[in-house]
Formats: C-alpha cells, structure tokens, sequence
C-alpha cells in the first residue's frame, strides 16, 4: 500500500543508474532531405540525428543536389561538410557520392592524414 506523498517504488529492469552510463550520444548523419512539389525533388543535404525521420528535425544544412536540371546541380559547403565528418558524422551512400563529386572527401581525407 503506497502512502499519499511517498514516493513511488522503482522496479523493474530499466531504472537502474547503470544504465543511464551505457547511453552513447546520438549518431548524426549526412544525409538528403527531400524538398520540391510532387514529381518535382529537389534535396538538402543536411546533418540530422539519425533517428530523427528523413524530412523530419535536422541540425544544419550542409548543401544542395537538384538532379533534376542536366548536368545535376551540386552545391556543398565543403567546410561545413568537412567540419561534420571530422565530428563523426556518417555520411548515408548517395551522399558519400556527392560529397567525392565536390570534393569535400577528399579535403577530409586531407585534413585526417
């Protein structure tokens, strides 16, 4: 019987403070946002939490790709770009690409070595 004004018991297996220790910092990825009317894309490429969804809550925007006009159009921020790999942040596969087509890969691997 629980008293009014006593706290409430902790149980069960998720409460301890041991596991607030194993927490690791949400991972953040480069990745594209889907922007334009209908049949029409255009993308950001944004750095977001990568459990935050894909139009969804992001940190900053890092460039553009319109694939759309011939040849693609693309236009990064090659150090924002660099800035957020040298974080950690892990660019998603078609953004790896547009990142090696502007250069900014191969500025961070300058940068890392």
């Amino acid at each position: 019987m629980l008293l009014a004004g006593a706290p409430f018991p902790r149980a069960g297996p998720f409460d301890s403070d041991a596991d607030t220790e194993k927490r690791e910092e949400p991972v953040v990825k480069l990745r594209l946002m889907r922007m334009g009317k209908t049949k029409q894309p255009t993308y950001r490429i944004v750095a977001a939490d990568a459990r935050s969804p894909r139009n969804g809550r992001f940190i900053q925007i890092v460039g553009h790709y319109d694939p759309r006009q011939e040849p693609s159009a693309i236009t990064v921020d090659n150090d924002k770009a660099v800035a957020w790999l040298q974080k950690g942040a892990q660019p998603t596969e078609a953004v790896a690409k547009l990142l090696k087509i502007s250069g900014a890969m191969d500025q961070f691997s300058g940068a890392a070595s």
